[in-house]
């Protein structure tokens, strides 16, 4: 196993040179083949997402190497299970894991340069070299999934559980059930104006010959992408704003949009590559200048809406009508259990404290408009207790006896399969 380590250590530390050197057998399931460059790629990603660095800590680093390969096995176990019920995942369902997977990757190495050195491959050809793992892994996974849906806790069991691990469960954080209806800060339409005309100028200067990179840098108020030319990198359909997909999916590739206006101002687009469901695209965005008189008017509005909501129902309706949150606008605002320390708005979790429960809040202003809340209930943080965490004692309780009882029927399951670690 030390020498498996040394091939893997050194893939990690230098990925391009030594790639072609990771060859033979890790692992035989059965009929399965376990290879040392599959091995290497999960653990590559493994490392990558844990942050795990071969060279500073190569004990913890053989630790996962172990982990991973006695997890590879288990997953062809599995897999021969699996087939033997006729278990199937589509073609869709793999893209769509795959895409997950590289995103999550990029995000973990901090780009797709870097996550590309750390697996030691180009990411075309790690989705590539992937598909039928990511399929065997799917497979696998929802034949778990389906042996643990017949584990069920009783009430008994969650008190033994609590009795047990009171100590050692941790803190819950206070949730809060919110819903919300969101009043929008609208400029004027001088400043609307002004705003798209400017873009259109920038369009045509484009067109002309200038650079969209270098207008994007100089005008771009999108502080993710002007650095970058305005590239957003590949776009899946339903990842961003609906105005903006819909521009963007119908867009001719190498043409720039008119201007497109969303929730965070008006937009030009250019569409450089299509690939189904995925696009690569950019953009630059300027929002119209706000004004006191703005606030004003949307403040105004709010309160108008506040001062006619006496009932929860009323307030459904207020946001069906009203409110610019199309996200939330057909349920009712409703934002569900939200932890309101750490709220992507984190106005609306600010507020949590200063409002009363079933009534409408007076406006509460955030960087994306006025809103009006409504608390419908409250969750105690703390340590977890019978009386006030029963639900989420018993998912706790649920999911440690689904991973005890897995422990012991994989252990069963490895009996009945001929397997063989190689050293």
């Amino acid at each position: 196993m030390k020498k498996l380590f040394f091939i893997l250590f050194t893939s990690l530390l230098f990925p391009q040179e030594n790639t072609q050197y990771i060859d033979g057998v890790a692992a035989i399931v059965e009929n399965h083949i376990i290879l040392k460059s599959d091995l290497a790629q999960m653990i590559n990603m493994a490392a990558i997402q844990r942050r795990i660095d071969p060279r500073t800590s190569p004990e913890i680093f053989i630790h996962l190497q172990n982990t991973i390969l006695q997890s590879m096995v288990d997953q062809k176990i599995l897999l021969e299970m699996a087939v033997l019920d006729s278990i199937e995942v589509g073609e869709k369902d793999v893209e769509t894991a795959l895409d997950q997977q590289i995103e999550m990757l990029i995000a973990q190495a901090g780009s797709e340069e870097a996550a590309e050195e750390m697996l030691g491959q180009s990411i075309k050809s790690f989705r590539r070299e992937f598909w039928f793992d990511m399929q065997d892994r799917l497979i696998s996974e929802k034949y778990q999934q389906q042996l643990m849906n017949t584990v069920s806790v009783n009430r008994g069991l969650v008190r033994d559980f609590y009795k047990t691990y009171r100590d050692s469960l941790p803190v819950l954080p206070l949730k809060a059930k919110i819903r919300h209806l969101l009043i929008p800060i609208d400029p004027s339409a001088s400043a609307k104006n002004e705003t798209m005309d400017t873009l259109l100028k920038i369009k045509s200067q484009i067109i002309d010959g200038g650079l969209f990179a270098d207008f994007a840098a100089e005008y771009s108020m999108d502080p993710g992408s002007s650095k970058k030319g305005g590239d957003l990198g590949w776009v899946k359909r339903g990842s961003v704003v609906k105005k903006f997909e819909t521009a963007a999916f119908t867009l001719e590739e190498g043409t720039i949009s008119n201007p497109v206006e969303t929730e965070f101002g008006y937009h030009i687009i250019e569409t450089l590559e299509k690939q189904g469901d995925k696009i690569k695209v950019r953009h630059i965005l300027i929002a119209p200048e706000i004004t006191a008189e703005d606030n004003k008017r949307a403040f105004n509005l709010a309160t108008s809406y506040r001062d006619s909501i006496s009932s929860l129902d009323d307030f459904k309706k207020f946001v069906e009508k009203h409110s610019a949150d199309e996200s939330t606008r057909e349920i009712g605002g409703d934002l569900g259990w939200l932890n309101p320390e750490n709220y992507p708005v984190p106005e609306i979790g600010q507020a949590v404290k200063y409002i009363d429960m079933n009534s409408c809040s007076p406006p509460i202003n955030s960087s994306i408009g006025f809103h009006l809340l409504w608390l419908e209930g409250i969750k105690k943080g703390g340590r977890p207790n019978l009386k006030d965490h029963w639900p989420e004692l018993e998912e706790m309780a649920l999911n440690k006896t689904k991973m005890d009882w897995y422990q012991g029927w994989i252990l069963k399951a490895r009996e009945k399969f001929h397997f063989e670690i190689k050293q």
